[in-house]
């Protein structure tokens, strides 16, 4: 899906209309994939363009603080620059807080509808471990599957923890391992100990089955939704 820039709202020429249309052409299509449940990358690129535009009204450093990652130097420089144009240009500056207000209101709303779908998909899911828990949670597998079926996907999983602003937040990373059919005789812990046997990368590694209780889109939204869910099962067990 064709995204904004990041400096959409003051990019060419600053009209009111015009940053109307291309906003709600591109939430338009971003609701078209959260109707078929589909809720990444769509979700993550809506709310940070939502703090773009929240940081910008609020301090011309918001690049450098917020977003480090994201930009360039380059980038930063360019749009600190372009700041400082715009506000010393009364009327060019009621013009840009009139097209942020706006557009603000419309993606708030638009997060709105994705949050509640991910609040859904998540409340749908369910996280168990497979056999004994070892105190190292740090790395491991996951089983994703939908209770309805037998198809299961395996995960590789490692956390990690990094700063931001004096805070600690865990990410999660992933690799896919292989499907797999359950069976009678074919059970999570088969699963488990064949990967204990062709992976002893592992000796003893934390396995979470973890199911949802309907059918959504894997890449788009269960996936990413049983990895962060993951992520607060881990922090809360003591992971």
């Amino acid at each position: 899906m064709k995204s904004l820039s990041e400096t959409w709202f003051a990019d060419g020429y600053i009209d009111f209309e015009l940053k109307k249309y291309t906003l709600l052409a591109y939430l338009q299509r971003v609701n078209a994939y959260f109707n078929e449940n589909k809720l990444y990358p769509q979700l993550a690129d809506v709310i940070f363009h939502y703090n773009n535009l929240i940081s910008f009204r609020k301090n011309k450093q918001f690049l450098q603080e917020q977003f480090p990652k994201k930009f360039t130097g380059v980038q930063i420089q360019k749009i600190q620059l372009l700041y400082e144009q715009i506000i010393e240009d009364d009327e060019l500056m009621t013009e840009l807080e009139e097209i942020i207000s706006f557009a603000a209101t419309q993606m708030q709303a638009t997060i709105t509808n994705g949050t509640e779908i991910y609040e859904f998909v998540e409340d749908k899911i369910s996280i168990n471990p497979i056999g004994i828990v070892p105190l190292e949670q740090k790395e491991g597998y996951f089983f994703l599957s939908k209770s309805s079926t037998k198809d299961t996907s395996v995960y590789y999983y490692r956390l990690s923890i990094f700063e931001k602003h004096d805070e600690k937040y865990r990410t999660i990373k992933t690799e896919f391992i292989n499907n797999w059919l359950r069976s009678f005789s074919n059970t999570y812990e088969n699963i488990k100990s064949e990967l204990i046997r062709n992976r002893n990368m592992l000796p003893n590694p934390a396995v979470y089955a973890i199911e949802s209780e309907l059918v959504y889109p894997v890449e788009e939204t269960l996936l990413p939704v049983a990895k962060r869910s993951l992520v607060r099962y881990l922090t809360e067990n003591g992971a």
